[in-house]
């Protein structure tokens, strides 16, 4: 039932999306999706396809599933289709007949240059596609239907947001426990297999790849980025890192934290240390609050680039923040600088009901790197944070 209802909410947001963007038909067309995948048929089915497939969505409303006859009993199941056409032997024929009877001067298809997530439709169902369309005058009405992908994968429906919440809060849990079970000596290897198993316990999945979650980082000699947990010891008088996401009910979170493991002697972290905490929480905080709907995401990042400089640091050379929901990299509007990697979704706007993470690091020499990640839902004033912020500095003990 509460997958029928998150399903019926996108399909309800699909509809409002078309008549915004002033599209007639958004038409997602699939074959073996469990071997190749159209990231938009998760939103609007939830499901697996065998035989080729036409979804048809309308900006009137109406709700058509093309499939095979096989597939079917699924859709019916479901319950949210408005028209269900079973076929025998192809699928042209019906496609064709129910195109001539909407008349789309517009049909919008799933592929994108600039997002992964809005690029589910392969080279070879698109020349599919059009062979299927040979003929008649829809073969010349395809349109990009990246801008549709871009606001329903972006714009988080109710049900989409407590799935997420509960993840994060999940993930808030893992961080209290690590801080119960490390100690100095233990390598980057030995406190993620820790995480893992807790994961396994509670029977919770992974935001991103298992062998690179959770990514953590002892000290100034660990690499930084997203390499996998290697043998690297923590030790007294450096930092510990750690970027965690995890997927509950089918959404993620990613969030990252910071300890410092206290030297003998030491009752709190060294100048330098407090300082770059300092520094990385108020560039995350001022850029949050700087974050309104409807503006581009290079404007975003600017001021929390800008703020890392200002203070003395080197620039961080990624994003300030990605979209987050089905999985950590969700696609859509990236809170990124104006490089070449980021062009087409950096100046993409931000927009309520986006769940966006917020992330940057510096480093500390000698010590290793700082850096923080939050989870954060644009609202119409503002942010949310849905994580709670990591405001101080954690501390482990020999």
């Amino acid at each position: 039932m509460e997958e029928r209802q998150l399903i019926q909410e996108k399909l309800t947001q699909a509809a409002e999306i078309l008549n915004e963007q002033d599209v007639d038909v958004w038409l997602t067309f699939v074959r073996e999706t469990a071997m190749q995948p159209d990231p938009a048929l998760e939103l609007i089915y939830g499901s697996d396809m065998t035989w080729q497939s036409a979804f048809l969505l309308t900006k009137s409303g109406e709700r058509i599933a093309i499939v095979g006859h096989f597939d079917s009993a699924n859709l019916y199941e479901l319950d949210v289709y408005t028209q269900i056409i079973g076929y025998h032997e192809g699928i042209r024929a019906h496609l064709v007949t129910e195109l001539e009877r909407l008349q789309p001067l517009s049909i919008a298809i799933n592929y994108s240059e600039s997002n992964v997530a809005a690029d589910g439709l392969s080279h070879g169902l698109y020349r599919l596609l059009c062979q299927h369309l040979n003929g008649t005058p829809f073969a010349e009405r395809l349109i990009s239907a990246e801008q549709i992908n871009f606001a329903l994968r972006g714009r988080k429906s109710p049900t989409e947001v407590a799935r997420i919440r509960t993840a994060i809060a999940s993930t808030q849990q893992l961080f209290d426990e690590v801080e119960a079970f490390v100690r100095p000596g233990m390598t980057q290897r030995q406190i993620a297999a820790f995480v893992q198993q807790r994961m396994a316990e509670l029977g919770l999945d992974y935001s991103w790849p298992k062998p690179f979650n959770p990514i953590v980082t002892c000290g100034p000699h660990s690499s930084i980025g997203h390499a996998a947990p290697g043998d690297v010891a923590l030790e007294k008088g450096h930092l510990l890192h750690m970027d965690l996401g995890v997927r509950q009910n089918g959404y993620a979170s990613d969030l990252q934290r910071m300890w410092y493991v206290l030297d003998d002697g030491e009752e709190s972290a060294p100048p330098e240390v407090q300082r770059a905490f300092d520094v990385v929480a108020g560039a995350i905080q001022t850029g949050g609050a700087h974050m309104k709907a409807g503006m581009p995401g290079w404007q975003v990042d600017e001021v929390a680039r800008d703020f890392i400089v200002d203070h003395g640091y080197p620039e961080f050379m990624h994003a300030f923040g990605h979209m987050m929901g089905r999985v950590a990299h969700d696609g859509g509007t990236v809170l990124g600088p104006r490089w070449e990697k980021y062009k087409g979704t950096c100046e993409l706007p931000v927009e309520v009901g986006n769940v966006f993470t917020l992330e940057l690091h510096v480093v500390v020499a000698d010590r290793g790197m700082m850096s923080l990640e939050e989870d954060v839902l644009v609202t119409e004033t503002g942010i949310e944070y849905l994580s709670t912020p990591q405001k101080a500095l954690r501390y482990l003990h020999a």
